[in-house]
């Protein structure tokens, strides 16, 4: 497995790598939610890269960034035993360096949901997966359920600027409590990673109500929200349901959708989703 570490290593690397590429782009720590999407990309291409870059320019403040975990060693090591051919890990200065001023923002979608309660945050993951595609030009590039408005936000970026890399959505991995996995999982204590499992249960309350007819999405948030205010360590920021292409807000389920939460456990933010109905290309 080869490491990179500056634009110019991973250019000289890629043409040495035949057949089709796939690409999972990853902010390290990474966990079997990662290694799932790894294992989808060595199955289905002839190369796998998989880079790490902590990405400053996606996070509200200099603190959440700074607390970021991180286990480079361990990554490394996780990969190659994915048989991963290249792994990509530049230094911030490396993929903006002084006087960087150029931005990619993909417009209505980004600015609900996760956009509203995070301004910025998608302009600096569509800036990084810019560049990162453009570095290493993959055929296939490869993402989790979990964080469904950035993937369906990348799939929008991708058909807009006519780039030539398909983008692959994999489903949602597990922890056994039902907590969606996340490397910012490890972020809370015992107690908040048990509680955690509660997210879990209230997207299935939602399954189980639309399941049983319910088309009203007010009642359905309301069954949603219940749920997650019977745990005092949780506090809500959004429970959404929305359309499973534009993402856009429904009063009613009269087709594929996202049942979409947002909450704080303790200090940690955490987000899931739930698709009620079949979508066609949500998760493939």
């Amino acid at each position: 497995m080869k490491i990179a570490t500056t634009v110019k290593e991973i250019r000289e690397l890629r043409p040495l790598l035949k057949g089709t590429l796939g690409f999972v782009p990853t902010m390290g720590y990474l966990h079997q939610g990662h290694l799932s999407l790894v294992r989808k990309a060595r199955a289905e291409n002839s190369s796998v890269i998989v880079s790490i870059f902590v990405n400053p320019t996606q996070f509200e403040s200099d603190e959440d960034l700074k607390h970021y975990p991180r286990n480079t060693e361990r990554d490394i090591q996780m990969l190659a035993n994915e048989n991963v051919d290249a792994v990509f890990m530049p230094e911030v200065v490396e993929m903006y360096p002084p006087g960087f001023g150029s931005w990619v923002e993909v417009g209505n979608l980004s600015s609900k949901l996760e956009g509203a309660s995070r301004p910025g945050h998608f302009r600096g993951v569509t800036t990084i997966l810019t560049k990162l595609f453009n570095i290493i030009q993959p055929d296939r590039a490869y993402f989790g359920q979990k964080d469904i408005q950035q993937a369906i936000i990348v799939k929008k970026m991708v058909q807009d600027l006519n780039m030539d890399t398909k983008i692959s959505i994999q489903p949602i991995v597990r922890e056994p409590s039902g907590l969606a996995m996340s490397s910012r999982n490890a972020r809370l204590n015992p107690e908040e990673r048990q509680k955690a499992g509660v997210i879990y249960q209230a997207l299935k309350k939602a399954e189980e109500v639309w399941q049983a007819g319910e088309k009203d999405t007010a009642r359905i948030k309301g069954a949603v929200e219940s749920v997650l205010r019977s745990e005092p360590l949780i506090s809500i920021d959004y429970v959404s349901i929305a359309d499973a292409e534009t993402l856009d807000e429904l009063e009613r389920i009269e087709r594929p959708a996202f049942v979409l939460v947002a909450v704080k456990i303790g200090k940690i933010r955490l987000i899931d989703n739930m698709l009620l109905g079949e979508a066609k290309e949500v998760p493939e």
